[in-house]
């Protein structure tokens, strides 16, 4: 419930904020244009009608403006723009009156506030985006160098590509097929910076090895290491971006991930379409990757012991029923004919699921 006086809405953006503030007990609206110095807009809140509570949207600026107000003691809740209720007939939309609608839903108490995660945190979660947009940017230029050779009918057919016998076709065989000298420095080119992708990556995913290791993440990695699928760095991706993971349950964690299905039901009409692909895309990605590996006939080999010993028994144990639990579901999946494809997101939705309960046992 809403308890402050005062209610301020920031419509903040890299060079300016706007701010609205409304005060309860006389209903004044106060607004002005400030600078993004987090100096400037708490000296503004804090000359307003005490005591203040503030809210702005989460977006690009990040969570310093909510650290450094609640450290001066100021009440500073982050909106989840998703979350907001937006006037269906409303078609003008400036700085001026979102930050007003902010400070309306505030005093309503009718704003969705997102995690804030610490500021280690926030440095290992951007260790493991720096890592996916390293995977991203290799395989693009993977894609760059491949589709160069296939334009000039050149095609490796010697198994699987991007391996040491397949590096070793690009040099010795590959690149001598082409005659003209621009093609070759375009290959050059192409090749060079698959090298130096990879070699980023390589570098990255030591880095977070070593953070896996010896962080405030390691017991909850190591217990989603128990189930098939969620390596080492699977699973530290996992811890990093959920965060908290108490803030769920068993069947909401999927919904927050996007992969429950879309509905649209009213009176005896009920329609499902695809999943709603909302919420994080990076750990949606993950558990889609990793359901992939429950479709193999179960059985645990030395890499899944190597990571259950670094496990406790009880997660161990829950690992064990979950993989054998993921497995039956796709065989039952493969006997209806299900498509590969809805198949396994059904899966990666359920081992969402499984992977709650294992982030939050304890120890």
């Amino acid at each position: 419930m809403f308890t402050e006086r005062t209610s301020v809405g920031l419509d903040v953006h890299a060079r300016s904020v706007a701010a609205a503030a409304i005060d309860g007990v006389t209903g004044e609206l106060f607004q002005t244009k400030l600078t993004p110095s987090y100096g400037h807009i708490r000296a503004w809140v804090q000359g307003l009608p005490g005591p203040v509570a503030v809210a702005y949207e989460a977006g690009p600026t990040g969570f310093g403006l909510h650290r450094d107000l609640t450290a001066a003691g100021i009440r500073c809740e982050v909106v989840a723009p998703s979350k907001l209720q937006k006037p269906a007939g409303d078609r003008v939309k400036t700085d001026a009156k979102d930050a007003i609608h902010l400070a309306r839903l505030l005093r309503l108490d009718e704003i969705t506030s997102v995690s804030i995660p610490t500021v280690d945190q926030e440095a290992a979660r951007d260790l493991v985006r720096a890592r996916e947009d390293c995977r991203g940017d290799l395989m693009r230029a993977r894609h760059r160098l491949s589709k160069l050779l296939l334009r000039h009918g050149i095609v490796y057919d010697g198994g699987d590509a991007w391996t040491g016998r397949h590096d070793v076709w690009l040099g010795h065989e590959a690149l001598p097929q082409l005659t003209s000298k621009a093609t070759r420095l375009t290959f050059d080119a192409d090749y060079e910076a698959v090298l130096a992708t990879k070699a980023r990556r390589d570098r990255l995913d030591a880095s977070i090895e070593q953070m896996a290791a010896e962080s405030e993440f390691t017991p909850m990695a190591r217990r989603l290491g128990c189930l098939r699928g969620i390596s080492t760095l699977t699973g530290f991706g996992l811890a990093v971006e959920i965060g908290d993971w108490h803030r769920f349950t068993g069947n909401t964690i999927g919904s927050f991930v996007g992969l429950m299905p879309s509905k649209c039901s009213s009176g005896t009409s009920r329609v499902q379409g695809s999943i709603t692909k909302t919420g994080n895309t990076h750990v949606r990605r993950l558990l889609v990757e990793a359901a992939w590996h429950h479709r193999p006939r179960y059985r645990v080999g030395k890499t899944m012991r190597d990571r259950w010993d670094l496990a406790p028994a009880a997660a161990r144990i829950r690992g064990d029923e979950g993989n054998r639990r993921l497995h039956h579901r796709w065989v039952r999946f493969i006997e209806r004919r299900k498509r590969n494809t809805v198949a396994n997101v059904a899966i990666a939705r359920e081992l969402a699921g499984w992977c709650w309960s294992l982030a939050t046992m304890e120890d």
